[in-house]
């Protein structure tokens, strides 16, 4: 029986709504959905239904102690094994898991993101390639406040004081250190096509070595 080879596991890092989610599109539309596992490592929260919700909105969601990453590893090692994994559904408006997962099988790519990926070495080193996205401040707090407001149910307010309460303070502290370990740094995000390009291009090159 052929062994199948090793999924290449790419990883895509950068500050809250720096556009790490669009250069994943990007990467999930050129590369292909159909040879991609995509696993956003904010689907790994911990669980907190056990907390009262007033002290959940407490908890830095910005630290990595928030994030259950054992398991994203352990999901990982499965998908590289081709073994198939069921990851969590978290609900941001009222920061706890729903209970309910879904069912992944494994593919040829592994695609992480999020913000403190390249911050955990037990989580880099298992990444083939590590992008991260770098935008300035000012855009990433403007997008944050937008998917805030429209899509996690915030008010103005809360968005603002989490912002200078934990999201600035733990992008100093976790995030743009992190920025270093990255093999490529995308200024603009997926907006800049010449990079795209070039990391796209380096993607298929590195699959037709594998196959």
């Amino acid at each position: 029986m052929e062994q199948k080879r090793k999924p290449l596991v790419i990883g895509v890092a950068g500050g809250s709504g720096s556009g790490k989610t669009t250069v994943a599109n990007v990467v999930l539309q050129r590369v292909g959905a159909d040879r991609i596992v995509f696993l956003p490592h904010d689907a790994y929260y911990r669980e907190l239904t056990g907390l009262p919700e007033n002290q959940r909105k407490e908890v830095n969601f910005d630290h990595p102690d928030s994030l259950e990453t054992e398991m994203l590893i352990s999901h990982i090692n499965d998908l590289l094994n081709w073994k198939p994994v069921e990851i969590p559904v978290y609900d941001f408006t009222t920061h706890s898991r729903t209970g309910q997962t879904i069912l992944v099988q494994p593919k040829h790519v592994i695609l992480i993101e999020g913000i403190l990926i390249f911050a955990i070495p037990e989580l880099r080193k298992l990444m083939d390639v590590k992008i991260f996205v770098d935008t300035d401040a000012d855009i990433r707090f403007i997008r944050r406040l937008q998917r805030d407001i429209t899509e996690r149910g915030r008010s103005t307010e809360s968005v603002i004081n989490q912002y200078y309460r934990t999201v600035r303070p733990m992008h100093l502290e976790f995030v743009e250190p992190s920025k270093r370990y990255a093999d490529v740094i995308i200024p603009e995000g997926g907006l800049n096509i010449v990079a795209m390009d070039m990391v796209i291009a380096r993607i298929e090159s590195l699959l037709q070595k594998a196959a």
